[in-house]
């Protein structure tokens, strides 16, 4: 065992500034003790109900010392090291039993590789642990392939020498075999001395004829090695608790740090005779051969959920990385304690099936925390702890590379079932519209921006189009995507702003949700494509000077003279509510509309930073522009009624402005305009 014993990495240990601490309360832990209790048959394996089998255990006081003990110091640098992992370097103290854990299965692997490679048949390979209250003690053993006099001293008492990777440079070329060994080798023995008054190790090496011998150190700089009868080949480690450490001599505690850390490991683990872990880690299986029901089921594990998953991801890759991994996306719609950004990540972060962090933060963005699942991969930098991931270019790769294989997923999903994605996208599209606003490079942003649905003004109500369908439908030439956000499709469609887009002929994308005007803001463009907003493609047309030919009879607008001292009169009556009165022959049946250079942005600015409470404020921010309708009848009204009657033109110009500033989402709360409208409508009443 001892010489696997380490890090829980194949790689190079690596230390970094860079620090996420594994939860010492992981949801995992109490679901597995109440929703997967030990005994229990789960579907990803056909374990056996436990219930009826016997307890088995090979652990067993049949070791005696003999001979003459001989002692050594530690090398300086394992001192050094004894120190830190006492006092640093682990955040949670009951790391300890996954170290060693994971040094057996190393231990297993190598003996399996050896045995394999002589054509020789395998023996009994497990993990067995025991817990003692009385004694105060936790022993760990496994069947591996043990260790030699020499290799005990050189292993356990120098850092430089390394089993594992030792083992490593002994393959070389044998890449797949040399992966299978979790750890740099010594660092994770060493974490019992965390929790250890004293560790005794028993090891004898699988070697015919070898004999066996104990190893004994209190952590202090000096250790003794001594020949000993009754070793089972494998290893042995026996730790004497300290006694603010005594509850990891208990079963239900140890149980509980098992089925947290070590539930996938690929050899049997044994806890006072009963079997562990009865689970099959189905991320690391071929695609095919996990069936729905194991997803369901793994699912529910993993997401401590009771629903089914709606869309299941199991991906597997070698290049540019190795990851195995199985993403799932709950039926359920997200609450809001979901969609809060401080939920953090719902992804577990495995290394060769030994969990690493329960919540892996930086995985996959933020943006993607509605996401449950697993990933599994052994290029993952680690520091010396295992629990420390390492902020890298090679995470940062990961995580593009999880991050753009999902949206392919999305992507591929929604042209196989439109109907379910658009339930989908309803129940989880502010994620997205998030990411998008959250995202920074635009090549990133334009491809979460796929995933985007809307209704058109092109396609029936309830129809959804993505943008990239839009871009497909745009005729030859024209280089804008439009767009108009608004409460629901009969306010888009009855807008003054869609009424004025009309006359040129081009798709709008109608925008119900009240975060959809920030995310295209946001995007700006789409495969080449800017994204304009229907209100400043007004304003832009303006500056343009672009004109639209009057086709309506002489009699049934406004003079030209008529209008222009109407505009004079306007600018007037509003004085500093408004930046100027124009003319638009755009509009056809509402009598006027605002225009401001960058609506959706101002719209956003005043929502945000709660200004401008009156008009005259309003006013000072925005800079607005009425524009009005000679054609309505309104407008004629009300250039009749400015000289006879100012007081209810005055009345009529107020409210014209302000039913403008409502259409244009620019006022929050209308209820002040009540009482004008009583007072406009008492005037407009009193001949009758």
């Amino acid at each position: 065992m001892l010489s696997g014993i380490g890090l829980g990495t194949k790689r190079k240990p690596v230390l970094c500034p860079w620090r996420t601490t594994v939860q010492s309360e992981s949801p995992w832990r109490n679901l597995a003790a109440a929703s997967v209790p030990v005994g229990q048959t789960y579907s990803t394996q056909a374990a056996e109900d436990q219930k009826e089998e016997p307890l088995h255990s090979i652990i067993s006081s049949t070791e005696t010392v003999q001979g003459s003990v001989s002692k050594h110091e530690f090398q300086a640098e394992t001192k050094k090291l004894l120190d830190i992992v006492a006092r640093s370097l682990y955040s949670e103290k009951e790391v300890f039993i996954r170290e060693l854990i994971s040094n057996s299965s190393d231990a297993l692997e190598k003996l399996r590789h050896k045995l394999v490679c002589e054509g020789q048949t395998l023996p009994e390979m497990e993990i067995h642990l025991q817990t003692d209250a009385d004694k105060g003690t936790i022993t760990v053993q496994d069947t591996g392939i043990g260790m030699t006099q020499e290799e005990l001293v050189s292993n356990l008492g120098t850092i430089a020498r390394s089993g594992s990777k030792a083992f490593l440079d002994a393959l070389q070329n044998q890449a797949e075999a040399g992966s299978k060994v979790i750890g740099q080798f010594g660092v994770g023995f060493y974490s019992a001395f965390m929790v250890a008054d004293r560790v005794e190790v028993f090891s004898r090496s699988a070697a015919p004829g070898s004999p066996g011998f104990q190893w004994l150190s209190d952590g202090s700089g000096v250790f003794q090695v001594a020949e000993a009868s009754g070793v089972r080949p494998g290893t042995k480690i026996i730790i004497h608790l300290k006694s603010d450490c005594r509850e990891f001599a208990g079963e239900a505690r140890v149980r509980d740090v098992i089925t947290k850390y070590s539930n996938f490991i690929s050899f049997p683990v044994y806890l006072n005779g009963r079997r562990m872990n009865t689970l099959q880690a189905i991320w690391t299986m071929d695609v095919k051969d996990v069936s729905e029901s194991q997803h369901e089921e793994f699912y529910r594990y993993v997401a401590q959920a009771y629903d089914r998953p709606r869309y299941t991801l199991h991906y597997r890759t070698d290049a540019p990385l190795n990851i195995r991994s199985i993403f799932y996306v709950p039926e359920t719609k997200p609450s809001m304690f979901d969609v809060s950004r401080e939920l953090g990540s719902s992804v577990a972060l495995y290394s060769r099936k030994v969990l690493i962090q329960t919540k892996a933060a930086d995985i996959l963005p933020k943006w993607l925390r509605f996401v449950r699942g697993v990933v599994d991969s052994e290029d993952i930098p680690l520091n010396l702890s295992r629990e420390l991931l390492q902020e890298s270019a090679l995470i940062r790769k990961l995580r593009d590379v999880l991050q753009q294989r999902l949206i392919k997923f999305f992507v591929d999903q929604s042209k196989r079932d439109p109907e379910k994605y658009a339930r989908f996208f309803e129940d989880y599209g502010l994620f997205m519209r998030e990411g998008i606003v959250t995202t920074t490079e635009q090549e990133v942003k334009e491809d979460i921006a796929k995933l985007l649905r809307y209704e058109s003004s092109a396609l029936p109500a309830g129809q959804l189009t993505s943008l990239v369908d839009y871009a497909n439908r745009m005729k030859a030439g024209t280089r804008n995507i439009y767009y108009l956000c608004a409460p629901s499709r009969h306010l888009a469609e009855h807008s003054p702003y869609y009424e004025a887009m009309k006359q040129k002929n081009m798709e709008v994308l109608f925008c119900y949700e009240q975060f959809d005007e920030l995310t295209l803001l946001h995007l700006h463009e789409f495969d080449k494509k800017k994204l304009i907003s229907v209100e400043t493609d007004i304003v832009v047309d303006h500056y343009k000077e672009e004109k639209f030919e009057d086709g309506s009879p002489a009699d049934g607008r406004l003079s030209e003279k008529e209008t222009e001292d109407l505009m004079a009169w306007m600018r007037n009556a509003l004085g500093s509510r408004v930046t100027n009165v124009k003319v638009t022959l755009r509009l056809d049946t509402h009598p006027a509309m605002i225009t401001v250079l960058e609506m959706g942005a101002a719209r956003h600015f005043l929502r945000m930073q709660q200004l401008a409470k009156t008009h005259e404020e309003r006013a000072q921010i925005l800079q607005p522009t009425l524009e009005i309708n000679p054609r309505h009848a309104l407008i004629k009204k009300l250039s009749q009624l400015r000289a006879g009657e100012p007081e209810l033109a005055q009345l009529l110009v107020d409210q014209i402005y302000e039913n403008a500033m409502i259409v244009a989402g620019l006022v929050d709360d209308p209820r002040p305009m009540v009482g004008h409208l009583n007072k406009l409508l008492t005037k407009a009443l009193e001949k009758h």
